[in-house]
């Protein structure tokens, strides 16, 4: 038989030399470094010291051909450049290296389609988890393939993690790990409308995406409870750009609406309406007050500093990370929510 040649002429070690060295069965070699079934202690012991010695390499595509997983941790965004997803990244990877896998980033530009050929693509890659992060498409087609999407990593010793948006359903076998987004936006409304706010603009509404709807939602709740009516013409759909935030609020002010407080969906929507309101000489909270979503690092360095909701973004990543490939724990939960909470700075007062 001829023995397989590494690149630099010398000879490959193969998983039976391993074998051979550690005096086990190729398959019980399989089984440590796939690490999917249960080996003795003792066992293991002999096969990694025969890795070690032989300094053997495993085939990671022809593990995924024996239906291993190949210690793939997959983080599914819109878009890595965005603070909120780069933060909760980085929970992700360090709680991915803790466990021993690598950690493997996607974008998608926020297309649902492009989402699903992505997920698809993961199972086929035979990855740990496939994470998601950041609200999701809201059109029944889509949630249908997801579920069975769900399904089929599951089949092949994968897991979905939705992280930030809701459940597919009771029966869908996938890791959820939601924070409080709609208590978020009711609670920061709330507190609004309690410094006597009645004219509140929302900005930022995304049809069919799962964040901005429930954002929306803790809003209009917030006013039902204060028993104010909202004017729904205050809701300016948009996406989650700092350049919408500055041209919404151009047109509102051009509008001469009475508003006295702006609710921007993000904070980089709300950066845009900083920058809008300074260009407009309105002052910041004196004539308008200011309130933002997420609370990253940049709201400490606007001008005033912003009140906005905090996110966990590094224990949403971790989480995500540590009860997918925990499942199989007893006491490892499947759903769980993190909390959110109002983080109050100086871009807000009463009004005049």
């Amino acid at each position: 038989m001829a023995q397989r040649v590494a690149r630099n002429g010398r000879k490959r070690t193969t998983i039976t030399d391993v074998a051979e060295r550690a005096g086990v069965s190729v398959p019980t070699v399989s089984r440590v470094v796939a690490g999917n079934y249960p080996v003795a202690a003792a066992t293991r012991a002999k096969v990694m010291r025969a890795i070690r010695e032989l300094d053997y390499v495993a085939n990671a595509h022809a593990r995924a051909l024996a239906g291993a997983t190949t210690k793939t941790v997959a983080f599914v965004v819109h878009d890595i450049t965005a603070p909120f997803f780069a933060h909760i990244a980085q929970g992700v990877e360090e709680q991915a290296r803790t466990e021993g896998r690598t950690c493997l980033v996607c974008t998608t530009q926020g297309d649902p389609a492009r989402e699903l050929a992505v997920v698809e693509q993961m199972r086929e890659q035979h990855a740990d988890a496939v994470i998601l992060v950041g609200g999701g498409s809201e059109l029944e087609e889509n949630r249908q393939r997801m579920i069975h999407f769900a399904h089929a990593l599951d089949e092949a010793g994968s897991r979905l993690v939705l992280c930030g948006r809701p459940a597919l359903g009771a029966n869908v076998p996938a890791t959820v790990v939601e924070y409080d987004n709609e208590g978020g936006a009711f609670a920061i409304t709330s507190h609004l409308l309690s410094l006597g706010h009645r004219r509140i603009a929302f900005l930022g509404l995304e049809e069919g995406f799962t964040t901005s709807v429930e954002r929306l939602h803790g809003y209009q709740r917030a006013h039902e409870t204060f028993r104010v009516d909202p004017d729904p013409t205050l809701v300016r759909a948009g996406s989650f750009f700092r350049s919408f935030g500055y041209e919404a609020t151009r047109e509102l002010l051009a509008e001469q609406r009475d508003v006295t407080a702006i609710f921007a969906a993000t904070d980089i929507v709300a950066a845009g309406v900083l920058h809008a309101l300074r260009d407009g000489g309105v002052q910041v909270p004196a004539d308008m007050s200011v309130v933002g979503y997420d609370d990253i690092p940049l709201t400490m360095e606007l001008t005033p500093p912003l009140t906005t909701v905090h996110i966990p973004h590094d224990e949403l990543g971790r989480t995500a990370v540590r009860m997918a490939l925990h499942r199989h724990e007893e006491a490892v939960p499947q759903h769980v929510v993190l909390g959110t909470h109002t983080v109050v700075r100086d871009s807000v007062a009463p009004p005049r």
